[in-house]
């Protein structure tokens, strides 16, 4: 069910609504059903409804100067779950600003039309070709450039399954230098994208392999679909990067690893329907949509990926250590990389964004890890003095 946004605009103003607690009050529900679940979903969603719960392990920190103890529950570090997947995606931005090189990098999205999506969505395995039809129609471009250097640029690409209304559509975003470097010629600037011929070759590229794939009944839908789009299957860029790392990590944050839905996206939940809203990529019109949990609940599982799946693939010179890379600098300087490395760690964390250590002891101390309790098994990483036995 949609709504206009101006009739109940006033829905914006409502609490918040987080997904883990939507997940824990109906998903066993949504399960009796009997809908065959992959084993990564049934993984993925018992872990982020567990999230935070100290009974499935958490580490006991105290203080040797006034004895406070402290429990500090472990997260379930699923890449689905909004809370832990803020930290992935942050991890994952600096592990990726470290590998850029210093130059302007342009952002291009690789689309398929609507006819194609069933199939990706039947055999999970086909979103493989999706990088390679996306890779091979890019090393063709930059190598019909000049074939004697054999230019090689350098991209990250990243597969997101998603639309704006969690519909299954997926699609690449590559992140991809402006220039490359050659056999010879240690950089050459290229910022002309030749649109017509990607959309050409994305296409030829991408029906060949899967009609290698799935085989000669695949071949009339092929031949329809170079009638049906002429031109191409739509291939697109975003604004030019900047040459800077806060830029670089303001665009990976975004597209690489972000999960399906924002939480703030979440109007209403009343235990049988979900209200939520979405910005539409026709026009930017606010669309309010409302429907049962437990298509909710479809909406969203259908995007958590299989167990291995690389969702985030380097290629070019950010896949491996090429001929001219000690030649080449890099976007973050050495000790930007420190910092983020530093910083990673979760009392790091809130330390730097909210200003707090929680580790920090009312009496001024800083807390010692004590223990770590685990679902397996307990880890006594100290002996500690007698009289802390007994204020625990």
């Amino acid at each position: 069910m949609i709504f206009c946004y101006n009739i109940i605009g006033d829905v914006m103003n409502s609490k918040s609504f987080k997904i883990k607690d939507i997940f824990s009050d109906r998903w066993d529900d949504f399960v009796a059903l009997g809908y065959p679940l992959r084993p990564a979903i049934l993984h993925n969603v018992r872990k982020i409804i567990n999230c935070g719960d100290p009974s499935m392990g958490h580490a006991l920190y105290f203080c040797d100067h006034c004895g406070k103890i402290k429990h500090v529950p472990f997260t379930c570090k699923s890449r689905f779950c909004n809370s832990c997947g803020a930290k992935y995606i942050q991890d994952r931005a600096a592990s990726i600003s470290s590998k850029l090189i210093q130059c302007e990098h342009r952002h291009i999205v690789f689309t398929i039309p609507k006819e194609l999506r069933p199939f990706f969505r039947k055999d999970r395995s086909l979103l493989h070709l999706l990088f390679h039809a996306s890779a091979a129609t890019i090393h063709a471009w930059f190598y019909s450039i000049n074939k004697s250097e054999s230019f090689k640029p350098g991209f990250i690409s990243t597969l997101h399954t998603f639309g704006r209304d969690l519909k299954w559509n997926p699609h690449i975003h590559m992140l991809i230098t402006e220039g490359a470097s050659g056999n010879k010629t240690v950089w050459r600037k290229i910022p002309h994208i030749p649109f017509t011929m990607l959309r050409k070759r994305w296409q030829t590229t991408l029906l060949d392999l899967l009609h290698r794939y799935l085989g000669d009944s695949f071949y009339k839908l092929k031949t329809s679909l170079f009638k049906t789009y002429p031109s191409g299957f739509y291939v697109y860029a975003k604004s030019n990067m900047l040459s800077n790392s806060v830029d670089s990590i303001k665009y990976i944050i975004r597209y690489t690893g972000r999960p399906a839905m924002a939480q703030s996206r979440i109007l209403d939940y009343d235990g049988e329907f979900v209200t939520f809203f979405y910005n539409r990529h026709e026009d930017n019109e606010k669309v309010i949509e409302k429907i049962h949990v437990f298509d909710f609940f479809k909406r969203l599982i259908v995007h958590i990926p299989d167990e291995q799946f690389k969702m985030i693939r380097y290629y070019g010179l950010y896949a491996k250590k090429y001929k001219h890379s000690s030649k080449l600098f890099l976007l973050m300087t050495a000790s930007k990389r420190k910092f983020f490395k530093q910083n990673s760690h979760w009392r790091a964390r809130l330390l730097l964004h909210f200003g707090i250590d929680p580790l920090r002891c009312q009496c001024g101390n800083t807390m010692k890890l004590l223990n770590i309790f685990a679902t397996s098994k307990t880890h006594l990483l100290d002996k500690p003095p007698p009289q802390l036995y007994n204020s625990a």
